[in-house]
């Protein structure tokens, strides 16, 4: 609560926000840098973790332990190494076969047409799914199946140069995913994935946006899993130019890439020429070579190839620049240099100066008379003068008001303050004193209850209106008088406002950011976007200018001018 109050008073005195997510970028890009430096070590524990299954797979003798290592080795290779996952899911096909598990082995031969799509083979793909028996697919399977028809597909209709082709293809990847939508779990995260990629596909934002949030909430920060849902988080908001927005989530899901040693970068790269077109070519040069090296790692062609032309562009920009800091640096020491010799002949001539200033001494009081009649010239100016301090005396009369107003605010600020330490000091002997006496179940009752965040959030709302209305008692009249008679806005009870009024009584005060209202307020910055638009559709003239006339209404009236 102290924060939110701070930022109110904040707000108050000052209208220019500092940029958050700006912020948060940059800690995102220091995390990113560190993350790479420490890359070894995520790659050497990540080793680590597959020696320990690779030992166990070595040691059983048994075929469907075998199988089921292989499958697990499977899983922990395919974002790190291309070659060793399609080894291994070889190795559980054969040992499927040795214990005539036909559905293992269609499986397999699933997972391979998957894994050879991602890196481009799609024939093999395609052979490997036509030697498929959908009949011996079981329902792990079969959603398996349908995602491999999908990706190969999908990756066919993206790559080709044929039109005609590209809507085959792209026909064929929606009917699998059709089939596939009807037989998965559509709260599990394959599903989530692919239907974010149809809304996305579809321009259909906000039923896109509300499936990432579902999917946001089943996965654990950091995780591999996390990198995806965020990567198809920034899928939503790309198109829709949402730069930070979008860079924000690319960044997480690069950052849980290189922690858990993702080899096949895709996150990263796009980072890379995100931040090329934003000009920070240092940086973009440092994370598209390190892309590169990770999925020369992975050994796969495709990527390599999918990363060329946004290496050449980046190197590119890199080299330019560096070649105009060479250039700076160049002149700069020209400058410099030139600056020297200047400096060295304003030396030689102050000294001579110097010697001229001892004879200069002699004319002084020769000037002294001239100085008399400049003085009588002085005296007419200082008559201009007298009207000058007049003028400024208005507007240091003006600027006491507003100071007067600032500490008001200032002082009821410091108040509440005072008051909410109290009751946390209150609510920590409570909270002492029940655990002192072991009532750990009234405990967890009080502290469970929202109750007291609402009184605290209704008091500080109940305040702020008494404030606001104390220092402009005329504002909701003023402010109906710019609206249409259907859309005023009438407070049910004295000196309270309703919401729509404390959204525009923050814009009179200069808080004129959404983000900040909505904090405030709390609600989504969605919500406070429709308050805005409802109330301005409603203005009797221009609503383009309501907001600026507004921030016009009112006089603020002190303690004093009250009395």
């Amino acid at each position: 609560m102290i924060r939110l109050l701070l930022a109110v008073a904040i707000g108050m005195v000052c209208s220019c926000p500092a940029d958050a997510q700006k912020r948060d970028l940059r800690e995102l890009y220091r995390q990113i840098d560190e993350a790479i430096d420490h890359s070894p070590e995520y790659v050497a524990d990540y080793e680590r973790e597959i020696a320990g299954v690779r030992k166990e797979y070595e040691q059983t003798k048994d075929a469907e332990q075998k199988c089921r290592f292989a499958l697990a080795l499977y899983g922990k290779y395919r974002a790190f190494l291309n070659d060793s996952a399609l080894f291994f899911l070889d190795a559980a096909e054969k040992y499927a076969e040795h214990i005539h598990r036909k559905d293992i082995i269609a499986n397999c031969r699933s997972l391979k047409a998957f894994q050879c799509s991602t890196v481009g083979l799609y024939n093999e793909a395609l052979a490997l799914l036509g030697s498929i028996d959908r009949q011996q697919l079981d329902s792990t399977g079969l959603p398996n199946y349908y995602q491999a028809q999908m990706h190969v597909y999908g990756e066919l209709g993206y790559y080709t140069q044929l039109n005609s082709m590209r809507e085959e293809f792209y026909r064929k990847e929606w009917l699998y995913c059709d089939s596939l939508f009807a037989i998965i779990d559509h709260d599990s995260q394959d599903y989530m994935m692919r239907r974010i990629g149809q809304l996305v596909g579809q321009k259909q934002w906000a039923e896109a946006i509300k499936i990432s949030d579902k999917w946001m909430k089943t996965v654990k920060p950091d995780s591999r899993d996390y990198a995806i849902a965020c990567y198809y988080r920034w899928m939503i908001f790309n198109p829709q130019m949402q730069r930070e927005e979008a860079d924000y989530w690319l960044c997480q899901s690069a950052l849980s890439d290189i922690r858990n040693a993702v080899m096949d970068q895709a996150s990263l790269s796009s980072l890379a020429e995100s931040l090329n077109n934003a000009g920070e070519y240092d940086r973009s040069y440092k994370y598209i070579r390190f892309t590169w090296e990770c999925n020369r790692k992975f050994n796969t062609s495709m990527r390599v190839w999918q990363i060329a032309p946004v290496l050449d562009v980046i190197d590119h920009n890199y080299k330019t620049q560096m070649a105009r800091s060479a250039a700076t640096l160049k002149g700069s020491i020209v400058a410099v240099s030139i600056l020297a010799l200047l400096l060295l002949a304003l030396l030689f001539f102050l000294r001579r100066r110097n010697r001229q200033l001892e004879v200069a001494r002699s004319e002084v009081e020769r000037s002294n008379g001239e100085l008399v009649e400049v003085n009588s010239q002085l005296a007419a100016k200082t008559d201009e003068l007298s009207a000058l301090n007049a003028r400024l005396s208005t507007l240091n009369a003006e600027l006491s008001e507003s100071n007067r107003v600032k500490e008001e605010y200032i002082g009821r600020f410091m108040s509440l303050c005072s008051q909410y330490i109290n009751k946390l000091d209150d609510y920590r002997k409570m909270v002492n004193k029940k655990m002192k006496n072991k009532e750990l179940d009234e405990l967890f009752r009080i502290t469970k209850s929202t109750e007291l965040k609402e009184k605290e959030l209704e008091e500080l709302y109940e305040n702020f209106d008494s404030v606001f209305l104390h220092l402009f008692p005329n504002f909701v009249d003023d402010f109906n008088a710019l609206l249409l008679p259907d859309v005023q806005v009438h407070p049910k009870a004295e000196n309270r406002l309703t919401t729509d009024l404390r959204i525009f009584a923050l814009i009179r005060l200069g808080i004129e950011d959404s983000s900040k209202i909505a904090e405030f307020l709390h609600y989504s910055v969605n919500t406070i976007y429709n308050y805005r638009a409802r109330i301005k559709n409603g203005a009797t003239d221009n609503r383009e200018s309501f907001e600026r006339r507004v921030k016009e209404l009112g006089h603020p009236q002190t303690t004093d001018e009250k009395r």
